[in-house]
């Protein structure tokens, strides 16, 4: 592949050189810096990110995005470990971007990651890039996904994302992956709690981690689960444009044990991404829900955008605060107050 990034301005393109060189060191150093361009709210700082990101574009879209996530405690952190330096050994590169959640009072995020995943950030084949959720609703951090095209520059050809486990963060992580797994404790309760947290219609697979701990209580919860997904299985048709019954190329979501602290079942989970990966790309699914993704990406941004504009528009700004009080009080309806905001922005 032919890079031309001349039309960038001399920081831009060094960073841009730098992410798609060759040389370990200088490309660490450039993915962090640009992450953090990224990552900014200053409106040059975006402007400047966005040209970035366009150049990088064409280089992005060749590795495979495996979404983790699960409640606290469930062993995320000791699964991507394990996972990635079995994945390295398998010759791949693997990039994580784990989304630490921030506190509501003070704002700030521990990012402990790199600290948890120890062996796994010091290998020259692996990134690991903790970002702060900053009160993002789903614990995905807002510019997670341009993170991700960065990695995939790189020439990271399996991008992990790990997040909260928390809130909406299921829906967050599966809206931007290419599958996505759930990790779950052998103690993880009934189908039926299972079912009721509506998480299961989207996981593509579902990991039971700390088998070995409780032989009997992960082989009780991997029948329960494997039952839960049976009975949304029968409404996958109607609800999930990649599951069904009909038709060997169609993908069923399966139950797996593994014990992350020893290493164990991971064969067996790489094999069932494999047989995804495999079963999506050959059915065109895999660039299906890509491109809605991206779609999707696009709205995402625009509502955003909308609001921040919407807030910081000077005749807006004036009457906020006056027309806010006066829905509170019960003086004006709150449809009355939001058409008057938004009428001053024509």
């Amino acid at each position: 592949m032919t890079d031309d990034f001349s039309h960038l301005p001399a920081t831009e393109q060094a960073l841009a050189a730098g992410i798609a060189g060759t040389q370990p060191a200088v490309q660490r150093r450039a993915m962090a810096k640009a992450i953090t361009l990224l990552e900014s709210t200053r409106a040059d700082h975006r402007a400047r990110a966005d040209a970035l990101l366009d150049a990088l574009l064409p280089r992005t879209g060749r590795s495979f995005r495996l979404g983790i996530s699960g409640v606290p405690g469930v062993g995320k952190s000791t699964f991507i470990e394990t996972l990635g330096l079995h994945l390295i050994g398998l010759g791949h590169r693997v990039a994580v971007l784990a989304v630490d959640p921030s506190s509501t009072v003070s704002g700030g995020s521990i990012l402990g990651d790199k600290t948890r995943m120890e062996r796994l950030s010091v290998h020259p084949d692996a990134y690991i890039r903790p970002s702060p959720s900053s009160g993002t609703l789903g614990g995905v951090a807002e510019k997670t996904r341009e993170a991700m095209l960065v990695a995939e520059a790189a020439g990271y050809d399996i991008v992990i994302i790990e997040t909260v486990g928390v809130g909406q963060s299921e829906t967050a992580v599966s809206g931007m992956t290419d599958m996505f797994c759930l990790l779950q404790l052998p103690n993880a309760g009934d189908d039926l709690q299972a079912i009721k947290k509506g998480v299961m219609e989207l996981a593509d697979l579902v990991v039971i981690n700390k088998a070995d701990i409780d032989p009997d209580a992960a082989t009780r919860a991997r029948a329960q689960i494997t039952s839960a997904l049976r009975l949304l299985g029968m409404h996958a048709q109607h609800g999930h444009p990649d599951r069904g019954h009909e038709g060997a190329s169609l993908w069923l979501p399966r139950v797996i044990q593994i014990s992350a602290l020893k290493g164990a079942g991971l064969d067996d989970f790489w094999s069932a991404v494999s047989t995804f990966r495999e079963l999506q790309q050959a059915s065109g699914r895999l660039a299906l829900r890509r491109q809605q993704q991206n779609l999707a990406w696009m709205w995402e941004r625009i509502e955003s955008g909308l609001r921040e504009r919407f807030r910081a528009h000077p005749e807006v700004r004036g009457q906020l605060g006056e027309l806010t009080a006066q829905v509170r009080e019960g003086r004006t309806a709150a449809s009355v107050a939001a058409r008057r905001l938004l009428d001053l922005m024509t």
